[in-house]
């Protein structure tokens, strides 16, 4: 079989020309927060928004909350921060994402379409028998899933080996991993932080997805986590807190994030679950229900993504 080129992606000749332009390289800190790139960056979100409502909709079922308050995260990793090629989805150089926090592939399965990893109408087969999109993400690199997960804690794990063999293989790509907060319960999570943190992996970035609800509570009143921004440093990372939405806020963070050296890098964005739809704010009810026909109609309406 013939080896894979390392040889380097070439880089976009413009932003966002279409929602599935690409090749992707790692944009500069001066062109993420020009105000052009930050509006085209909000469009993209609204879109991601309706459909996630969309699929979970046709689904009848899916976790719309967790989905909702990672969109500004997973877009601006995306359309930024990663350098990645949808039409070469293997290229050895591409930098790696992992959804730890799995049930949010909705959230994941639209920023890939939106990139152009498939076509945006495989979006409404999620949890179909046979549809690639099930409803926890699995390994499928041809539509840009990097590793199968939730099982929470176990997407980390996945990140720091990745990130361990760039180094031993000597290629020049970096992890990222999304993490849920009521994910961090669990002990593989904590295991994994210090594993990083021992192998000084500067090429892994953490991502928490703070947003406060696990299942049917609120995670102060499941385990506490707080200090959460202490343990990180404890364990030995750097650690930068943000407003999970604020998009200039996260092309900041994870800006400076890359250039850490010597220890790897944690971004605790603080968000909301159920972001962007009113009533689903703060609500724990849709952690793992979608929203029936009327519902979706009046959350597209406030989205402004009104149809079908």
């Amino acid at each position: 079989m013939a080896q894979e080129s390392a040889t380097p992606a070439p880089s976009s000749p413009a932003l966002f020309v279409s929602p599935t332009a690409g090749p992707f390289p790692r944009r500069p800190l001066a062109e993420l927060l020009a105000p052009e790139t930050q509006a085209r960056l909000a469009a993209i979100c609204r879109r991601v928004r309706g459909h996630i409502l969309r699929m979970t909709a046709a689904a009848g079922s899916g976790h719309p909350g967790g989905s909702l308050s990672a969109v500004e995260i997973l877009t601006t990793l995306y359309f930024g921060i990663m350098r990645h090629d949808p039409a070469n989805s293997r290229w050895p150089l591409r930098d790696r994402f992992i959804l730890s926090k799995g049930h949010a592939a909705p959230a994941l399965y639209a920023v890939l379409a939106e990139a152009g990893y498939f076509p945006p109408e495989l979006l409404l087969t999620l949890r179909k028998l046979g549809s690639p999109l099930q409803g926890h993400v699995s390994y499928n690199l041809d539509i840009g899933v990097e590793a199968s997960s939730g099982s929470l804690g176990q997407g980390f794990s996945v990140g720091v080996g990745m990130a361990l063999a760039g180094r031993l293989d000597g290629l020049d790509y970096r992890v990222y991993v999304l993490l849920g907060d009521g994910e961090l319960d669990e002990g593989q999570v904590w295991e994994a932080a210090l594993a990083a943190a021992h192998y000084r992996l500067d090429n892994l970035t953490a991502i928490v997805d703070a947003n406060g609800i696990q299942n049917d509570d609120f995670v102060a009143r499941t385990l506490n986590l707080e200090p959460l921004v202490g343990k990180w440093a404890a364990f030995g990372w750097r650690v930068f807190e943000v407003d999970g939405h604020d998009l200039a806020e996260l092309a900041r963070a994870l800006d400076a994030a890359r250039a850490v050296r010597t220890r790897p890098a944690v971004v605790v964005a603080r968000t909301v679950k159920g972001k962007g739809v009113s009533f689903m704010e703060h609500n724990a009810e849709f952690h793992g229900r979608a929203p029936r026909p009327d519902e979706l109609e009046r959350a597209l309406a406030e989205l402004g993504e009104a149809g079908p």
